[in-house]
């Protein structure tokens, strides 16, 4: 067998080896790779480390798996699950807690795993722009909480990113929960213990209405619902063995009269009473009192009243998987056919866009070090003078490469023909100008699975038909390219868009908050969106039995939601359709053979590091 020649392999071995120990799980497969690192059952994913093997990557290494190996360790999912709430800002605050208490028992018992992870939350930091946040909005109120339960219970400093995220919460932390956080690190080692001061954290800070129901309290009515049972059967029955004991005890005719008085005095009082729940409680006396429906999450997170009347037939679905790769073929090439007329043109815009793009990595570099690539221009020091030290550089990282852009396709029925044909050929000559700029770059498209509604309405037919159903259709949701797909691989997929059949409604409002959610799933710092749409969202099976501006309205609810927020940036290509209207950052085109053009320069903008000069762009394409 041949040896390996590089130089990192030895030191994978061993970490792979090292983190089995700790995390106490000898069939655990440990890899590591370029894509984000991850632990899914018995298999884990670390950060690639290079030829080089410098000092970051090997503490980030070191650290991520440190911090996956104490997870296994001290980590019962078991417990976790049961005492997980439901809502989004609560369960975040639940799994930061849960990542810093494992993190705090591997740093007492094993305090060498301490400087590691703390070397993993400094890249993380670094990565996220932690320590250039000013204000306490732009900072992760649950990270901010798992940072101060780790200072806590390890007493040590925090990197610079984490304690500023820290400082920026730490006066209301401690002011809304600083009793119970304490509890909290005095309770590492019992997990249900610190789930349920968890739980209790979380209502301190407001998040209460988050929870759901408390398991506790679902197993304490669930055991009195089984000792009730268990009482009525151990009780005698009126026959056979009892029938002595009954007439032993049976009651005199004075007796019945009394108590017949008693039961008609206390039905008048009951009737008299003006107060109804003392009606209420009088007549649950002997039952069960009734039991309240927790009310459902809302469907949308940007309007909590937006409707959908039934979830039950949407999809979302890879577009490999809505033809055979035969019929993707046929497609594809029909669409390379039509590609050919505009090769010219698109080619030159991709370059464009490559130059631009590559203009922002001109290359940097850290030099004088005592690792990484030898620095030859400094090796006549050494011939001068042979005691001077060798000297290494380093390529510092571009921030622009840390980015990842979705392509959200509208594929209603109305960008039939040309329209459809040219936003494939963007999407695919932007997917390949991007992967080869080393940005990650995603590919999704949205339609219906029926014209005039699906199941969905037929569903709501058969129940009645309730009014104001909202929503009445089957949702397609389709994932041409993932982010992390090569080109090569989702090349035929685009050619989808061509087939008969594909291109229904637009429900926009649902498919921009599916987006966005792909998105914040991701890793990359910088989150950029653009959506390429023909019209205001259309479903005539929706728009029948609700109000006119129903699917309008949710689609603007959605836009504002994310342009607050600010975590993804969000811009929009309309052709011939004004969505300048919904979109703070927008550009409508008149004619389709104008959106290579558009997409080109508002991404090219978007990279710009000259704010006036990337505006320029925008103003200009938009007059084109």
């Amino acid at each position: 067998m041949k040896q390996s020649d590089n130089p990192s392999d030895p030191f994978k071995k061993a970490l792979a080896e090292a983190t089995k120990a700790m995390a106490n799980e000898g069939e655990l497969s440990v890899s590591y790779s370029v894509d984000p690192p991850g632990l899914a059952g018995d298999s884990m994913r670390l950060p690639q480390v290079t030829r080089r093997m410098s000092t970051e990557e090997v503490l980030l290494a070191r650290g991520t798996a440190d911090a996956y190996a104490l997870r296994l360790r001290f980590h019962d999912a078991g417990t976790h699950a049961r005492y997980a709430p439901t809502g989004e800002v609560a369960s975040a605050l639940y799994e930061a807690m849960e990542t810093a208490r494992c993190e705090a028992m591997g740093a007492r018992a094993m305090p060498g795993t301490a400087g590691n992870i703390d070397a993993k939350i400094e890249a993380e930091g670094r990565k996220l722009g932690y320590a250039q946040m000013s204000e306490a909005s732009q900072a992760p109120l649950a990270e901010a909480a798992g940072f101060l339960l780790r200072e806590q219970a390890t007493g040590r400093a925090l990197p610079e990113g984490a304690q500023n995220v820290l400082d920026l919460w730490r006066g209301f932390l401690e002011s809304q929960a600083g009793e119970s956080l304490g509890d909290l690190s005095e309770n590492l080692s019992d997990q249900t213990a610190f789930a349920k001061l968890t739980r209790q954290v979380i209502k301190d800070l407001g998040y209460g209405d988050q929870l759901g129901e408390d398991p506790d309290e679902r197993e304490d009515e669930s055991e009195l619902e089984q000792e009730t049972d268990q009482d009525e059967t151990d009780q005698p029955d009126e026959s056979g063995d009892n029938e002595d004991e009954s007439a032993e005890y049976e009651e005199s005719p004075e007796d019945q009269s009394s108590d017949q008085a008693d039961q008609q005095q206390a039905q008048v009082s009951m009737e008299d009473s003006d107060d109804p729940d003392l009606t209420e409680d009088a007549q649950t006396e002997d039952g069960d009192p009734p039991q309240e429906e927790p009310a459902p999450a809302p469907h949308s997170e940007a309007d909590p009243e937006y409707k959908v009347f039934s979830t039950a037939h949407d999809e979302e679905i890879m577009a490999e998987d809505l033809a055979d790769p035969v019929e993707l073929e046929r497609l594809r090439a029909y669409l390379d056919l039509q590609l050919e007329p505009l090769k010219g043109a698109v080619s030159r815009l991709a370059n464009r866009l490559q130059r631009r793009l590559q203009a922002q990595q001109n290359r940097s570099w850290e030099f004088d070090l005592e690792e990484g690539m030898l620095d030859a221009a400094r090796l006549a020091r050494v011939v001068a003078n042979p005691t001077t030290p060798l000297s290494f550089k380093q390529e510092k990282d571009m921030e622009f490469r840390d980015t990842v852009v979705t392509l959200l396709l509208d594929n209603s029925g109305s960008m039939r023909g040309r329209p459809i044909s040219i936003a494939a050929i963007c999407a695919d000559v932007l997917a390949r100008t991007l992967e080869r700029c080393q940005v990650k770059c995603e590919i999704l498209g949205f339609t219906t699975r029926a014209w005039k509604g699906g199941q969905s309405r037929e569903d709501w037919l058969k129940a009645g038909r309730e009014p104001l159903p909202g929503r009445l259709n089957d949702l397609r949701h389709i994932i041409y390219k993932s982010a992390d797909a090569p080109w090569r691989r989702a090349r035929p997929n685009l050619g989808l868009m061509m087939k008969e059949g594909l291109l229904k409604e637009n429900i926009d409002g649902e498919a921009l908050e599916w987006a966005q959610r792909r998105m914040l799933a991701r890793p990359e710092a910088r989150k950029v969106l653009m959506v390429i749409s023909d019209g205001a969202p259309v479903d005539d099976s929706t728009l029948s039995v609700n109000p006119a501006n129903y699917l309008e309205k949710h689609l603007r609810d959605v836009i504002e939601m994310v342009e607050k927020r600010k975590a993804v940036e969000l811009i929009a290509i309309g052709i011939g359709h004004d969505v300048t209207r919904y979109y703070d950052r927008a550009v409508t085109i008149t004619d389709v053979e104008q959106l290579a053009g558009a997409i080109t320069e508002q991404l090219a903008a978007l990279f710009d590091s000259d704010p006036l000069r990337a505006k320029a762009r925008v103003r200009g394409i938009a007059r084109g």
